[in-house]
């Protein structure tokens, strides 16, 4: 009876929201199973919370009658905005509010959500950008830029994620060494605000939002519409991998191969990546299969076997037929002196598209094998350089290899802190070069504990050890863990709260804030 009488309230609250809903903005709200279903699901498929209701929207316009709504009614609720649902512990979920199902202004738009645009700038040069929908994915981003002869400069490796997802978080790859992360090629946003109103910003105009919404976790605004930074886009790519047994040597080439950063810069590489092979399977992974060539697969595993793990650094210089002749000299001279194992470098020569949607193929496989939406208790997290080899020593000697749980793929590589624009809420940590590092674990649904109690292990030895380690895409249980993590930011991170979405009704379900009654 107990039981019954607590669920109670919540049913009247949806009831209430519902009622109320439908007759404001009508038929794109739906509670019916499926749709609630959905929205109380993720790609990490370890959290759920059940949203009231799912909106639909088939303009911004409904999504600012939404957000008004919530804020004018006697008990608000709390809205999140659900791009591909490509978070891990129910970041996009509203518990008792409304899911915005972003895709839905998608399906309105079609292509007509990306335009290229060119102009000329006081000095008399070019500027490309794209005119983007927030829902739109990066995938077709690419596409539609592609046809102009044009491309973003910066991804993520898997580019099934929309841009208002990514901008609400960084959006990180192996071009952000040198073009910064998707938040720092960013030229001006529309978004919709926490009390429903519609701001076009930049770091010109309305500033203080420009910058809190970038790297904002969603806490400030949903971003309707980006403008994003074009170049003339490469057609193919020259793709290294090398690989090590000793970590210093790894990092250290990593280290000087990031330090030739220039945007203009004609001799530095356009991406760079490390990771971990690990005695689990053959060397290839879903991330970028069928790299390694099949005669090479046993060489590798052998030195894997003799040395616990293998370090492989990965490096990609772009061409087009003006640079074709050159391209190879290039990347010789930028591997010369570098210290990997002999014998182990390899090549390939993939199209530009083939590159950066290396990531598809991968998914597509473990889709057709109904391992796709399993549990994905990922840890992605920023460490200083001055404590890498600490880290290597302490997690990945002491506890990875230990634990010999570690299935999906292991990233570990450096960017440029100047390459990250301070104003922006994304946190990073103080040193001017640190290290990414991501445990992608894919588990079954009876496993993922496991993996969490290693994630855990892990966080607790940085705090022993004394590494001020940073979390991407962060997972925070309480107000003290959130401010640690925004550290000096936190107060204006505050502020901004209180300035953009004073009822705290945006994106509850990172849990960063309580909704102000």
């Amino acid at each position: 009876m107990a039981e019954n009488s607590s669920l109670f309230p919540t049913y009247l609250i949806a009831l209430f929201i519902m009622s109320r809903l439908i007759s404001t903005i009508g038929y794109r709200v739906r509670d019916d199973h499926e749709a609630i279903r959905l929205a109380s699901t993720d790609y990490g498929h370890i959290h759920s919370e059940n949203p009231a209701a799912v909106l639909y929207p088939s303009s911004i316009h409904d999504i600012s009658s939404l957000i008004k709504f919530a804020n004018n009614v006697s008990v608000p609720f709390g809205v999140a905005a659900k791009g591909q649902g490509h978070s891990t512990r129910g970041q996009a979920m509203a518990h008792n509010g409304v899911v915005v199902e972003m895709s839905s202004l998608r399906n309105q738009h079609g292509s007509s959500g990306v335009e290229v645009v060119s102009t000329t700038s006081k000095d008399d040069v070019t500027v490309y950008y794209a005119e983007v929908g927030g829902e739109q994915l990066w995938v077709d981003v690419l596409h539609a830029t592609l046809e102009h002869g044009l491309s973003p400069v910066t991804w993520t490796d898997y580019l099934y994620l929309t841009v208002g997802g990514t901008l609400s978080n960084a959006g990180i790859g192996g071009q952000t060494f040198r073009f910064g992360p998707q938040i720092s090629n960013v030229y001006e946003m529309d978004v919709v605000t926490g009390e429903g109103d519609f701001v076009t910003c930049s770091p010109n105009n309305n500033a203080e939002l420009f910058y809190g919404v970038l790297g904002g976790l969603g806490q400030f605004g949903v971003i309707s519409r980006a403008r994003i930074a074009l170049e003339p886009a490469p057609k193919r790519v020259k793709w290294v991998r090398m690989l090590y047994s000793d970590f210093s040597a790894f990092s250290r080439d990593q280290e000087r191969l990031i330090s030739i950063n220039g945007r203009q810069q004609s001799n530095a590489l356009d991406y760079l990546e490390g990771s971990l092979l690990i005695n689990q399977g053959p060397p290839d992974n879903w991330r970028a299969s069928s790299f390694f060539p099949q005669t090479s697969h046993k060489k590798i595993i052998s030195k894997v076997n003799k040395h616990g793990i293998i370090y492989c650094l990965e490096v990609v210089k772009y061409y087009d037929h003006q640079t074709e002749s050159t391209v190879d000299k290039e990347v010789q001279n930028l591997l010369n002196g570098l210290n990997y194992l002999p014998g182990f470098k390899f090549e390939n020569d993939a199209s530009y598209v083939e590159f950066l949607n290396r990531v598809r193929s991968g998914e597509l496989k473990l889709q057709s094998e109904g391992l796709w939406d399993v549990p994905h208790p990922w840890l992605n997290l920023f460490i200083p350089k001055s404590r890498i080899a600490d880290f290597d020593q302490g997690v990945f000697r002491d506890i990875v290899l230990k634990r010999n749980i570690t299935t999906g793929p292991v990233l570990v590589y450096p960017m440029n802190r100047s390459k990250w624009n301070e104003k922006m809420s994304a946190v990073v940590p103080e040193e001017d070069v640190f290290y990414t590092v991501g445990f992608l674990h894919a588990t079954g649904f009876d496993e993922w504990k496991a993996f969490d109690e290693q994630n855990k292990e892990i966080l607790e030895f940085c705090v022993k050890a004394g590494i001020d380690v940073k979390q991407y895409l962060p997972d925070h249980k309480t107000q003290q863990g959130w401010m640690k993590h925004f550290g000096s930011k936190w107060k204006t991170f505050e502020k901004r709260k209180a300035l953009f979405d004073p009822k705290r009704i945006l994106s509850p379900g990172q849990r960063i804030f309580q909704i102000q009654e």
